[in-house]
């Protein structure tokens, strides 16, 4: 009867030329393991939003945490110390305030970031730049002005202009 034939040994050689000798003997590490990563993580960290592809929002938008925009806005984004994100399927009209933009879709609009702006090669932008350091992939379209902001060249009176003068009277 076929049960009953030999069964394939276990034997070192053997078990050396077995396709499953080099998997792990815990299932749920092997399972872990073949989940496939995303090797580039568009956010900056792990506290972030996400809009997605079938999400529509108008509005000013405000937050303190890292922002992927997948669908459409349209208003004005300020998130001063966080990362905005235009998906590949993002379209954005809006002025943009952050620390860091990064485009990949459409963005209509003035963009302002503290330490970088990023047009990808899919990226579409149509407004004006102003930033430390501006990278524009080749491929990527962009119509508008660029103002390169550095550190050195900010007024160093603004902080004490802002503070407010005491007088003796």
């Amino acid at each position: 009867m076929w049960w009953e034939k030999k069964s394939r040994g276990t034997g070192p050689q053997e078990a050396k030329d077995s396709p499953f000798a080099t998997l792990p003997s815990h299932p749920e590490t092997l399972l872990t393991d073949l989940v496939p990563r995303n090797v580039e993580m568009p956010i900056a960290n792990s506290n972030h939003t996400v809009l997605g592809h079938s999400m529509v929002l108008h509005g000013d938008l405000m937050g303190k945490e890292d922002l992927l925009i997948e669908g459409q806005f349209q208003g004005t984004i300020n998130l001063p110390e966080n990362c905005v994100t235009v998906g590949a399927s993002g379209e954005v009209k809006a002025e943009v305030h952050a620390r860091q933009v990064i485009v990949q879709g459409t963005l209509t609009g003035n963009i302002s970031a503290g330490e970088r702006i990023e047009i990808r090669k899919t990226g579409h932008v149509v407004g004006d730049l102003v930033s430390a350091a501006i990278a524009i992939e080749d491929g990527a379209f962009f119509k508008g002005s660029i103002d390169i902001v550095r550190e050195s060249s900010r007024p160093a009176g603004s902080a004490a202009a802002a503070q407010p003068v005491l007088g003796s009277d």
